[in-house]
């Protein structure tokens, strides 16, 4: 179980702090420097970084070889550099920020802490670019920040609280206090307490959510907020809609991962293996391969010879693009890989294959091509493709198919996926 669940927003870079199997004591630090030690860890999950930036300094002084202590020294020196005004200032403090959780690593810390941190720190600095065109709601926005940081949460959540009524489309505004609400609830010991706060902090996020329905922390952040309250199914839920809000961003899936290492479920996407590639080194000249296994088995493999011939008719003739994806496309002039033409191989190996099993009812199918049947009887054919075989060309219709296919995409991880280990 994880000791703490935060966030730093980094003035515009919102970043979900998980603190997963970090011990809170170790063997490198002894007395008289064990009091400060945990005197400063303590500092540190109660979030006030900046009161545990002056301990945590002086303890890896003492122990510098500690990777408890680097982790969460560099993380708190990364959020202390997000109240600088001083762009010197601030770049110098991340670049110490990352040598310090680098050391970490190099110690052996493979935290989340520690991969979040510098996952954030290997990105451009946007500590300047405003959260709100309204300048009134952005300085709320901040003040709010530089309270968080210093663990005033109740003058926090009331900077958040003001600057979304400044500001009602400002999502990190909602987001933020929902953040707010969960750490309340997270550091308390009082049952009802907690129940009460985490329910707020669902309030927040589902107003984030609001706001902009593809955007994926409110998701996740409310998912660790249900799941803290043993509501594990919805906690589920809420993991699988970050993925559907942004399908290629690393952190949407951090959520569901940690959901199924936290309570034992197996997951894993069906195995395909197409044993067909379709080149072409310019137009008109395309080069298709098949594996061996896909002309010698007795097991259906035949039909993926399907898979190249349909796909090659999707690719540029010689002298102008191919009716199919002119057709499909008509306001594209560039040929590129999309859904519309994996589909169409894809269910041209299915239909294959069921002309083959109309032949012979009792063929046994290769595990690749039962996945591909049962995954196109289930209609989440498309939800596999986008999920499992996109690419730079078949990303781009990611968008247009979300807007009204979200129930296959949630039916896709759920049925498909998750694996049934029991109702929570």
């Amino acid at each position: 179980m994880r000791s703490s669940a935060s966030k730093l927003c980094a003035f515009g870079l919102p970043l979900l702090v998980l603190l997963l199997f970090l011990p809170v004591a170790g063997a490198q630090a002894q007395a008289p420097a064990q009091s400060e030690r945990e005197q400063a860890i303590r500092l540190f999950e109660a979030n006030n970084f900046v009161a545990a930036l002056p301990l945590l300094e002086k303890v890896a002084l003492a122990s510098p070889n500690d990777p408890v202590i680097l982790s969460r020294l560099g993380f708190a020196i990364y959020a202390a550099s997000t109240t600088a005004k001083d762009t010197a200032t601030r770049q110098a403090a991340r670049q110490r920020a990352r040598e310090v959780l680098l050391k970490s690593q190099a110690m052996g810390d493979d935290s989340n802490l520690t991969k979040i941190a510098l996952g954030a720190l290997s990105r451009d600095d946007v500590t300047a670019i405003p959260f709100s065109s309204m300048q009134a709601a952005d300085s709320e926005i901040r003040k709010g920040e530089s309270a968080f940081v210093s663990g005033n949460l109740d003058e926090a959540l009331e900077a958040y609280k003001r600057a979304l009524a400044i500001d009602p489309q400002l999502y990190e505004a909602a987001l933020y206090a929902g953040d707010v609400e969960f750490k309340k609830a997270y550091m308390s010991k009082d049952e009802r307490f907690r129940q009460e706060h985490f329910d707020q902090a669902g309030v927040w996020f589902a107003k984030a959510i609001a706001i902009d329905q593809n955007r994926e922390t409110a998701y996740r952040y409310w998912g660790d907020a249900l799941d803290s309250q043993g509501k594990f199914d919805e906690a589920r839920d809420r993991f699988v809609e970050a993925i559907i809000a942004e399908p290629y961003t690393r952190t949407s899936y951090v959520g569901l991962t940690q959901w199924a290492d936290r309570h034992n479920v197996s997951m894993g996407h069906p195995k395909i293996d197409v044993p067909t590639n379709v080149t072409a080194k310019k137009p008109g000249e395309i080069n298709i391969t098949v594996e061996d296994s896909a002309l010698k088995g007795n097991d259906g493999s035949a039909a993926w010879l399907m898979y190249g011939i349909v796909r090659s008719a999707w690719m540029d003739r010689k002298d102008a693009r191919s009716e199919r994806f002119a057709k499909a496309f008509p306001g594209e002039t560039v040929y590129r890989h999309s859904l519309a033409e994996e589909m169409a191989a894809l269910s041209g190996v299915v239909e294959s294959v069921k002309v083959q099993l109309k032949d012979n009812p009792g063929l046994k199918l290769s595990p690749s091509l039962a996945n591909l049947v049962a995954l196109s009887n289930g209609d989440v054919l498309e939800a596999y493709v986008l999920f499992v075989r996109s690419d730079e060309g078949i990303s781009r219709d990611y968008p247009e198919y979300r807007k009204t296919n979200r129930d296959k995409l949630r039916r896709y991880w759920t049925d498909f996926v998750i694996a049934k280990q029991g109702k929570f």
